[in-house]
């Protein structure tokens, strides 16, 4: 039997009173770096790719998100950026773009917005972090499975019921309506078509 917590933000699942487990979906949209997106390599020259002339690189790393439940669920992450320099002679400041992307359903961008962060190299220093934030709002009832759905997934089934054995979740409307009311709020670097293509191909 597996039993599900479907509304509300997140909670730790437990195991049932029956034996069966209970798995909790959280209506805040889930934190996280898409793949390839969480490290940048700036080049001096702009416009050589060669190991030689790297100049700075940084990544994403503590990656953490609360959420605020309300009719409007505001989930805000926050994230280290560390970086690394080649040339470490004198003071110097660098200015990285990132971006926060609300997802609906695995692939539907529904809001984007674009920040920086600022990195201050001390002269004779190779390495330096900041922080950053992000945040999102989501409207509650569309990140909530209608109550028909819920409770076709929450349904007790025992064993020899014709149902026992038909997982919930394999149902069609299920599936889509899971899909339909998933968010995520995605972080990370705003890179250019040449940064992309270098993280995708290095």
């Amino acid at each position: 039997m597996i039993a599900m917590a479907l509304a509300g933000c997140s909670q730790r699942g437990e195991i049932d009173p029956t034996g069966g487990i209970v798995a909790v979906r959280s209506a805040c949209p889930a934190a996280a770096v898409p793949a390839q997106t969480g490290d940048i390599t700036l080049f001096d020259p702009a416009g050589s790719t060669d190991a030689r002339a790297i100049d700075v690189v940084a990544n994403i790393t503590n990656l953490r998100s609360t959420c605020a439940d309300g009719e409007q669920l505001y989930t805000e992450a926050t994230f280290t950026v560390n970086a690394r320099r080649s040339d470490a002679s004198a003071a110097r400041q660098v200015t990285l773009p990132y971006y926060s992307a609300v997802v609906r359903g695995g692939n539907a961008v529904v809001a984007k917005r674009v920040g920086q962060v600022v990195l201050d190299f001390p002269a004779g220093q190779y390495r330096a972090s900041a922080n950053a934030r992000a945040g999102s709002y989501v409207n509650k009832a569309a990140a909530t499975l209608p109550g028909p759905i819920q409770a076709m997934i929450t349904q007790k089934r025992k064993a020899g019921d014709a149902d026992a054995a038909i997982d919930p979740f394999a149902q069609p409307d299920v599936k889509a309506a899971l899909q339909r009311t998933s968010f995520e709020l995605l972080v990370g670097f705003n890179l250019t078509q040449d940064q992309l293509r270098y993280n995708a191909t290095r």
